[in-house]
């Protein structure tokens, strides 16, 4: 695998520093809640675009009704970050990218994850000059959101045990045949984050360091193996987009993905109480309520996962043959409720 990740600047008040170095006039790409935070960083050479929606369709005809602009500048988290990846590849206009949290992998992946009639699929490619990681935006954010980042290296629990359970069925793709090369090396990005799990938790210097270069390996690697999901997703994120598309709801990242991270270890008998635990231990809220959903919502999207994801044409995991039952589903509630206790808020 070639080690090509993007180049990435850790440091402080390095969203003032843009306005000195980007192409002019330039184009800002940012949530609407989050500007007045960030306005007076810039200058009468910024031209700002809000994101309201992730709809491929509805992205490009927005691009084309842009003024000019000579550079791209990606400021929020993974919904922002995905749209200006978009932008800058309609436009072929250099793009440099801010998190402002640290809740996905997103700002290091090539593709942008947007939606084809509610449907997640990653188009695009675009290679940032730089991602730019402030610890004192990071810190001064939602910690609950950051905490909840850890979802795109755990899931690694998840990808690596469907990518040998689909080999062992026969069911691997031929382009992606099982690679235990690889799978050591996400299982040692998945340690390092599970080691670093305190300090990530505290969202210090080094837990933000940790998780983002977490982060940042999982972006690159779709890209870096081949366009080949197989290393760093599977049943884990395939409820989330279930659950995505039949409630039509937009939600934090990691709570449905780390919900996913239990359930599809819970139909592999893949450690489930060990990785709840952790799940538990980083601060990531799983229950439904505390997605604005409830559990017959998240028991719904269990039984359809299935039919959702052959419709979709996912690749083979564990879920392709489990037998969803009630008690099941009953089961998944009880032992999220006994480690997080009932929903009282």
């Amino acid at each position: 695998m070639a080690k090509k990740l993007f180049t990435t600047i850790y440091g402080r008040n390095l969203v003032g520093e843009l306005k000195n170095i980007v192409q002019r006039p330039y184009l800002v790409v940012t949530m609407e809640d989050l500007w007045d935070t960030f306005k007076d960083e810039f200058d009468d050479d910024c031209i700002v675009h809000f994101v309201k929606t992730l709809e491929y369709d509805e992205i490009m005809a927005n691009v084309e009704k842009l003024p000019k602009f000579e550079s791209v500048i990606g400021l929020g988290g993974g919904q922002a970050v995905d749209y200006a990846k978009m932008v800058a590849w309609k436009s072929h206009m250099p793009l440099y990218q801010v998190p402002t949290s640290i809740a996905t992998n997103a700002v290091f992946g090539h593709r942008a994850g947007v939606r084809f009639n509610s449907v997640v699929k990653y188009v695009g490619y675009v290679e940032p000059v730089a991602v730019y990681v402030d610890y004192d935006v990071i810190q001064n954010g939602p910690k609950a959101l950051n905490r909840s980042g850890v979802c795109d290296v755990l899931c690694y629990n998840n990808s690596m045990f469907d990518w040998k359970y689909a080999a062992d069925q026969g069911k691997c793709e031929e382009k992606w045949p099982y690679d235990e090369e690889m799978v050591a090396e996400v299982r040692e990005v998945f340690q390092s984050v599970v080691d670093g799990l305190d300090d990530i938790y505290a969202l210090n210097e080094k837990g933000i360091r940790i998780l983002t270069e977490g982060l940042r390996w999982g972006g690159g690697a779709f890209h870096n193996n081949g366009w080949n999901p197989r290393p760093i997703e599977g049943s884990d994120h395939f409820l989330f987009y279930t659950l995505e598309y039949m409630t039509k709801k937009k939600f934090i990242h990691g709570q449905p993905v780390c919900l996913g991270i239990f359930v599809g270890s819970a139909m592999g008998g893949n450690d489930p109480d060990g990785i709840l635990d952790i799940i538990h231990r980083a601060g990531v809220e799983i229950r439904p309520e505390g997605m604005g959903i409830t559990w017959d919502d998240v028991f719904a999207a269990i039984k359809y996962e299935k039919e959702f994801l052959k419709s979709n044409g996912y690749w083979y995991t564990v879920v392709n043959d489990f037998k969803v039952t009630d008690e099941f589903c009953q089961m998944i509630k009880d032992k999220v409720i006994a480690k997080y206790g009932e929903w009282d808020k």
